[in-house]
């Protein structure tokens, strides 16, 4: 199964061509910065995946993707070579995108696109939650476990 879920930012906005073959379908490119779990030197890393869409998803991503939008990407981890003009051979690796989504709400997306020329290093608002999230548990209401109660060491 090939398969791969990715949550990052936008490097730059989408770059979307139409395809010159018969299908005339568009084609639309873009880097995810995508943050690792841990930091180097307390310094926050990332990684930068190329992602490309398809037809409707690449039309998506030409109308509502830009710089600094956060979103959920679903698609397929694929590796290709080509020879440059040059004569070396170079590989890419890239998602070919099926879904996306936005991961942040429309209101921190309209911020983000208004200050694209400066760079968000505040979090994010909290998020109010109407019902309990992860399958009915609240952490702010429901029992917190102690470590004598769980049921591994």
């Amino acid at each position: 199964m090939n398969k791969v879920i990715l949550s990052g930012r936008l490097v730059k906005d989408p770059e979307v061509r139409i395809d010159v073959g018969p299908n005339k379908i568009a084609i639309a490119n873009y880097t995810l910065a995508v943050r690792r779990p841990f930091a180097k030197d307390g310094q926050p890393e990332a990684d930068f995946i190329r992602c490309k869409a398809f037809g409707g998803a690449a039309k998506f991503a030409n109308d509502y993707l830009g710089k600094g939008i956060k979103i959920n990407v679903c698609g397929q981890l694929q590796t290709r070579t080509y020879d440059a003009e040059d004569g070396h051979r170079n590989f890419v690796t890239e998602v070919l995108v099926e879904s996306q989504e936005f991961a942040e709400s429309a209101a921190a997306n309209r911020r983000i696109a208004g200050n694209q020329a400066q760079v968000d290093t505040e979090p994010a608002d909290p998020v109010e939650l109407s019902a309990p999230a992860c399958g009915g548990y609240n952490p702010e209401t429901d029992h917190d476990f102690g470590d004598a109660e769980l049921p591994f060491s």
